[in-house]
């Protein structure tokens, strides 16, 4: 039996299929949201939307940007001949924010697991390797 109206277990339950969300941080998550005033939660769900619609992968290296190429293929200050490949869009934050490395890099959104039934077809090996082919060097 749910303490909560059914609007707001429907809240709590959408905000439990984010990760690394449990039902303690749902609920608090769903007041406050409830507690926000209207023009801010106007806001948060328009910045989701915004997101949702403008986002797109990078068609060089997949990338998450609002941009095709995204910022960084797109740079003359980047040295395209070094590849750093990651395994998700947040690597990239992680190495931008030392401000070491000058090269681009290659999203492969994911790393093969035979026991969870990832292959190299389910990310984007094919295409990083289609990438360096093209490559003139």
């Amino acid at each position: 039996m749910s303490y909560y109206s059914p609007s707001i277990e429907k809240l709590i339950e959408s905000f439990e299929k984010l990760p690394s969300i449990g039902h303690k941080t749902a609920v608090r998550l769903a007041f406050h949201m409830l507690d926000l005033k209207e023009e801010d939660t106007k806001e948060f769900i328009n910045s989701i939307i915004n997101a949702k619609k403008n986002l797109k992968y990078c068609s060089i290296c997949y990338n998450i940007s609002d941009t095709d190429p995204c910022p960084i293929c797109a740079s003359p200050k980047r040295d395209s001949s070094i590849i750093c490949v990651v395994e998700d869009v947040r690597d990239i934050m992680a190495m931008e924010r030392t401000h070491e490395f000058k090269g681009v890099y290659h999203v492969l959104h994911g790393t093969i697991s035979p026991m969870n039934g990832i292959g190299p077809e389910d990310i984007k090996i094919k295409e990083l390797l289609n990438r360096i082919s093209n490559r003139k060097y």
